[in-house]
């Protein structure tokens, strides 16, 4: 895909943690800590459960979250990256973390200016990602078509639910390994080159 088509799209959708963040959260620990298999889904083993065991993992799993909020730093260029793209299209959020979480933390690093309240949505307001509903949902509120919208994300769950709703996904890879280029239309290692992209456009 040619970067130019990137600047004609009007609704930027964000993963939260790893993407606008740094990475901070470590999915085999938490996983040994809830006592989940290492290969399975977290969201998806805990909504398996019988509906008492699935309440106390709920609640265990968002004290963990909770607890790392407090670690959470923005990820390197994110704030020129976002201002930029702010001058000509809607920001919004969407996070395997809950709202408030996301909330809390786009506060505490300094982007809660690019983000309304309603355009940020957690796992309790949508089918988590890889499901397309939370795309589906911000698309319904800011009034965009799939061939208007992106998805960004760090993660393979990010990238299959923008495919799943027909939109174009950009793959961010701190790491540069590209471990899920079947997902991605784009690739940048970072924010900067995102928004170097987008200039270049």
């Amino acid at each position: 895909m040619k970067p130019f088509s990137l600047k004609n799209k009007s609704l930027w959708i964000f993963d939260l943690d790893g993407t606008l963040t740094k990475p901070v959260h470590d999915f085999i620990g938490i996983r040994e800590s809830l006592s989940i298999p290492r290969e399975e889904d977290i969201l998806t083993f805990i909504e398996q459960q019988a509906p008492e065991k699935a309440h106390r993992l709920h609640l265990s799993l968002e004290s963990i979250e909770t607890s790392l909020v407090e670690k959470s730093e923005a990820a390197a260029g994110v704030k020129e990256c976002l201002y930029y793209l702010s001058k000509f299209a809607s920001l919004a959020v969407l996070t395997r973390n809950t709202r408030a979480n996301a909330l809390r933390a786009l506060a505490m690093i300094g982007l809660d200016e690019f983000f309304s309240p309603e355009a940020v949505i957690g796992r309790k307001e949508a089918a988590p990602k890889p499901a397309p509903a939370g795309v589906l949902q911000l698309m319904a509120h800011f009034s965009c078509a799939p061939a208007q919208t992106v998805v960004v994300g760090d993660y393979w769950h990010d990238l299959k639910a923008g495919r799943a709703a027909g939109v174009t996904t950009v793959h961010v890879d701190y790491r540069q390994q590209f471990a899920y280029s079947k997902y991605a239309d784009v690739e940048c290692n970072d924010l900067v080159a995102l928004e170097e992209l987008l200039r270049l456009s």
